[in-house]
C-alpha cells in the first residue's frame, strides 16, 4: 500500500460528510484524515444553525472526553521524570483516599461496606480502574447514586454544568463515598480522570492548566487548548447542540458566549472539559503517532507511547463494557486501545477515542490510517451515531492503495 490519500475517495468524504450539514442534522464539522504524509482537511458548514458565516479551520470545538488522553499524556511526562510511578498509591498524593472501603454490593446503603484490598494506584486512575465511575441504571437507582448527585460531583453523568467548587473540595467530598469495587478489580468509565487532574495538580503544586500548558500546550503549539475561552477567541467559539430525547430537534447545549466555557472553572476537570480546534487535536495526536516526538524534541518516552496506546484490561473487563468499548476494543491510558485479533480489523481500529459533544479520533496502527472529527452535536448514546459511522467508512475509502 503507498501512502496517501485518493482524490476521489476524499471528494465521497465531502459528499457524505456534507448530506449532514445540509439536512441540518448538524450546522459544521471539522474532518482531519492522515495517510502516511498526506493530511487532509475538510470544513464544512457553519458555527451554529443561526450563523451564515462558513466555519473557519481555526475554530474552536468543546472536545470532551478527548480531554481524557491528553491528561493521561501529562501523567505520562512525570512518569518519565520520575516525579510519579504508576504504582505509586494515590494516598501518596491525595490523603483523603487513603483507608478506602468498598461496597459489598451496588445495592447496599453507603455504610454496608468492606475494607479495600489494596490502595489505589496511579495506573488504575488511568486504565479506569480505580473502583468508581459509570453505572448503567436510571440516575436514582442505587443508594450510591443519589449521595453522588447531592454532592454534586458530576462524575457518573456528563461533566457540565461543571461543580461550582474547586479540586481540593471536590476530592474531599468524593472521598466521602466508598468505591464501588475493589482497586483493580473493574472497568468503570469516567471518573479515574477527575481524580487524575486533582492528582496531577498535587503532584505538581501547580494548576493543572498551567502544568499541562507548560509540559504538553505550548511544546505542541496548542495554543487554542484550553479549559476555557477567553473573550479576544469567542468569535471562534461554536455553538454546542444536543438533541431533543423526544422529538430529534437540535437544541443549543452552550452558547459561544455567556457559557459555560466562557471563564475559568473552578476545577479544571479532565474527564471532558477541555476545548481544541482540529490543529491543535492533530498535533497531540500526530505527537503519539511519532513516538513521543514533535518537531526534532521529545516529549514522551516511547514506553510511555506504548503504555498509553495498548490494551490493559482482562477479557473479563472488556467483556462487560462492550457497550462503551465495542466487542473487540480495550483500553490503554484514558483511551480506547486495540486488543489482537484475527483477520480484518473492524471500522473503527485503534487508539484513540470519542468525545459527548460530538468529537472522535482514531489512529489506525493496522492501516496507517488517523481520523479526527469534530462536530457541534452531542451524542446520545456510548454508541457511535451515524455521523460517525459514515466519517470512518469514507476516510478509509480515500485511503491510497
Amino acid at each position: 500500500m503507498t501512502a496517501g490519500l485518493r482524490p476521489d475517495g476524499l471528494e465521497r468524504l465531502r459528499e457524505r460528510l456534507g448530506a449532514f450539514v445540509g439536512r441540518r442534522d448538524v450546522p459544521g464539522m471539522i474532518a482531519l484524515v492522515a495517510h502516511g504524509e498526506d493530511v487532509h482537511v475538510e470544513v464544512l458548514g457553519t458555527p451554529a444553525l443561526d450563523d451564515p458565516e462558513r466555519l473557519r479551520r481555526d475554530a474552536i470545538f468543546r472536545i470532551a472526553s478527548l480531554s481524557k488522553p491528553i491528561g493521561a499524556a501529562g501523567a505520562m511526562v512525570l512518569v518519565d521524570e520520575g516525579a510519579l510511578a504508576l504504582d505509586d498509591p494515590v494516598e501518596k498524593f491525595l490523603p483523603e483516599l487513603a483507608g478506602r472501603q468498598v461496597l459489598r454490593s451496588l445495592e447496599s446503603p453507603l455504610d454496608d461496606t468492606v475494607p479495600a484490598a489494596r490502595p489505589i494506584t496511579v495506573e488504575d486512575l488511568l486504565t479506569f480502574r480505580l473502583g468508581f465511575g459509570s453505572i448503567m441504571a436510571p440516575p436514582d437507582a442505587y443508594p450510591v447514586q443519589v449521595a453522588e448527585a447531592e454532592l454534586g460531583l458530576a462524575t457518573l453523568g456528563p461533566p457540565w454544568p461543571p461543580p461550582p467548587f474547586s479540586s481540593d473540595e471536590w476530592i474531599a467530598r468524593f472521598a466521602t463515598l466508598p468505591l464501588l469495587d475493589q482497586p483493580g478489580s473493574a472497568w468503570r468509565y469516567n471518573t479515574g480522570a477527575q481524580v487524575l487532574g486533582v492528582l496531577l495538580e498535587g503532584v505538581t503544586s501547580q494548576p493543572l492548566e498551567e502544568f499541562l500548558r507548560d509540559r504538553l500546550f505550548d511544546p505542541l503549539d496548542m495554543l487554542d487548548t484550553s479549559f476555557s475561552v477567553p473573550p479576544a477567541s469567542q468569535p471562534r467559539f461554536t455553538t454546542a447542540y444536543a438533541p431533543d430525547p423526544e422529538t430529534g430537534e437540535l437544541r443549543v447545549l452552550d452558547r459561544p458566549t455567556g457559557g459555560w466555557w466562557n471563564q475559568p472553572q473552578a476545577m479544571a476537570n479532565l474527564a471532558g472539559m477541555l476545548v481544541s480546534t482540529i490543529d491543535d487535536v492533530w498535533a497531540f495526536v500526530a505527537m503519539l503517532g511519532a513516538g513521543g516526538w514533535h518537531r526534532g524534541r521529545r516529549l514522551l518516552s516511547d514506553a510511555s507511547v506504548a503504555a498509553m496506546t495498548r490494551n490493559h484490561l482482562t477479557q473479563e473487563q472488556r467483556a462487560a463494557n462492550t457497550l462503551f468499548l465495542g466487542e473487540h476494543g480495550g483500553w490503554g491510558y484514558g483511551m480506547a486501545a486495540p486488543v489482537p485479533l484475527e483477520g480484518e480489523p473492524p471500522v473503527p481500529w485503534g487508539y484513540g477515542w470519542d468525545g459527548g459533544t460530538g468529537t472522535t479520533w482514531r489512529t489506525d496502527p493496522v492501516r496507517g490510517v488517523t481520523g479526527i472529527l469534530l462536530t457541534q452535536r452531542a451524542l446520545t448514546s456510548p454508541e457511535p451515531p451515524p455521523l460517525f459511522r459514515d466519517f470512518w467508512d469514507a476516510a478509509l475509502a480515500a485511503v491510497g492503495s
